[in-house]
């Protein structure tokens, strides 16, 4: 066994511990994501555009399939992101098909995947180009105070919640962080592209650890000195020289929010008490601060704080929540869900 292993810790809560305990993803239809590109696809172009509806099946593996009936290489297949298998999603793919003879689609159409629509476009989909996802998701087995879990709702509507990444990203029991430090060590070879899923759980991991650490500070939602702010509404960012009233209304109001690292070279863009904590997570894994520096990746910045939009719940039940809100892209809905409940 590797002694530098890495155990997935339990992060950090915000609001304290989850108020219930319930069932989350019983079934695929208890978790249903709708993906929202930022733009519409124009009609016509060199790139098929495909909107699939898909039930207990992963991005990859349809993407797989894609390439397989259209006679493309998988490099060919663009998507915006990665949706959850154990769910009810809807998302985009796109296929580079320069020629107007395209195959059979329907090949692709499953009891578990269903073509919604199909448009031409000019580019090819992107990781990363969406606007986010609206979730609509059941918790069962609901048990715990009702009106304590909806005055947690209230104040994660009003306040937002941790943006950890979700255990997903760290595959089974935090292994995608241990094969990264192999990668790093040497010692496991991985094809050049399989290794972004590892070099992004190294990242997530000391990210998720910094915004852990901030929680325990009750930093998280507040600007510190050195700090770098980011909108809520685009990914750009500014340094926080002047703390000023204006400045903390605008964090109050989720307009704004503090940041931490997504470690690799380069600036990280911060000073004072806000370096000095990134720091010293960081000094804590030098197998994997090295490691991402070795593999060339370039350092970004995420915002510590998510801010749920049209957050709504309703009990179906005595034992059953329901809730629907809207994420911007790169956020985890298991993240606020691990802020009321606990899965059981």
């Amino acid at each position: 066994m590797n002694p530098n292993a890495i155990e997935l810790p339990q992060w950090d809560y915000a609001y304290g511990s989850p108020i219930a305990t319930g069932k989350i993803k019983s079934c695929p239809a208890d978790f249903i994501v709708e993906e929202q590109l930022p733009f519409t696809p124009s009609g016509s172009g060199e790139h098929v555009f495909l909107h699939i509806e898909k039930t207990g099946e992963n991005t990859e593996y349809v993407a797989r399939i894609l390439a397989r009936i259209a006679g493309v290489r998988q490099r060919d297949i663009g998507v915006a992101g990665l949706k959850d298998r154990h769910a009810v999603t809807t998302q985009w793919f796109s296929v580079w098909l320069p020629t107007q003879n395209e195959p059979e689609w329907a090949d692709l159409e499953t009891d578990h995947i269903k073509i919604l629509q199909i448009i031409r476009h000019t580019r090819k989909l992107k990781r990363g180009v969406l606007t986010g996802n609206q979730f609509t998701l059941v918790i069962r087995d609901f048990e715990g105070d009702k009106e304590k879990c909806e005055q947690r709702l209230e104040t994660i509507k009003a306040q937002g919640f941790p943006n950890y990444f979700g255990e997903q990203r760290f595959g089974h029991q935090g292994q995608n962080i241990n094969t990264a430090l192999a990668l790093f060590e040497g010692t496991k070879k991985i094809k050049r592209q399989q290794r972004g899923i590892y070099l992004s759980a190294a990242r997530s991991y000391l990210f998720n650890k910094i915004l852990s650490k901030r929680i325990q500070l009750n930093t998280w939602n507040q600007v510190i000195s050195g700090d770098a702010l980011m909108f809520n509404d685009s990914h750009s960012y500014f340094k926080a020289d002047d703390i000023d009233d204006a400045l903390i209304e605008r964090i109050a109001t989720l307009e704004l929010h503090p940041t931490a690292c997504l470690y690799g070279k380069g600036d990280t863009g911060i000073s004072g008490d806000a370096l000095a904590i990134e720091n010293e997570i960081i000094a804590q894994y030098p197998e994997l601060s090295t490691g991402l520096i070795k593999f060339d990746l370039e350092t970004d910045r995420r915002p510590l704080r998510a801010a749920p939009k049209d957050l709504r719940w309703q009990f179906l039940d005595e034992n059953q929540l329901q809730l629907s809100f809207f994420l911007q892209a790169g956020s985890y809905a298991t993240a606020l869900l691990r802020e009321i409940v606990s899965d059981s």
